[in-house]
């Protein structure tokens, strides 16, 4: 069956299985390779890309799901990694191993469309379905909070 996609601005016509996991055509068929596999259950986020601007957990949506609709990976979320939370990523040196980091950045994406100054409490509620392994917890949020432009804590 052939699904027909926007993926990072650009119309895609994948044919794939409609229910093989997003996931699996994103890295496999397209090699955008930036959206990890972590559970396969949708319970760590490492997985995580928008879907017409809403969070979803890829290993567990069917591509079908995507017929004539957005998706945006890490790889779209800016061309050059320029993007505010990319550079506060950087910045702020994050991620340690760095495989859930590309779930992490998606989430809080979606957040700061949502809410562009978000509190403490809602950068933490946001990305609580986000596992680190790592545990670089509050470096995540610090980041979060330098590209919303809030103030840094004490």
């Amino acid at each position: 069956m052939s699904i027909r996609v926007r993926i990072n601005g650009v119309e895609k016509e994948l044919d794939v299985d409609p229910e093989m996991p997003l996931l699996w055509a994103l890295r496999d068929v397209l090699g955008l390779t930036g959206t990890k596999y972590g559970c396969g259950q949708a319970l760590c986020g490492a997985c995580t890309i928008h879907l017409d601007g809403q969070v979803v957990r890829a290993c567990v949506t069917p591509a079908r799901r995507a017929e004539g609709r957005s998706v945006t990976t890490i790889e779209g979320l800016s061309q050059d990694g320029s993007h505010p939370l990319q550079r506060a990523w950087v910045d702020l040196g994050v991620p340690q191993c760095g495989f859930c980091q590309a779930g992490q950045i998606m989430t809080a994406a979606a957040l700061l469309a949502a809410k562009p100054k978000p509190t403490d409490a809602e950068i933490d509620q946001s990305l609580a379905g986000n596992l680190c392994r790592c545990g670089t917890y509050t470096r995540i949020r610090a980041a979060v909070k330098k590209a919303a432009g809030l103030p840094e804590e004490g």
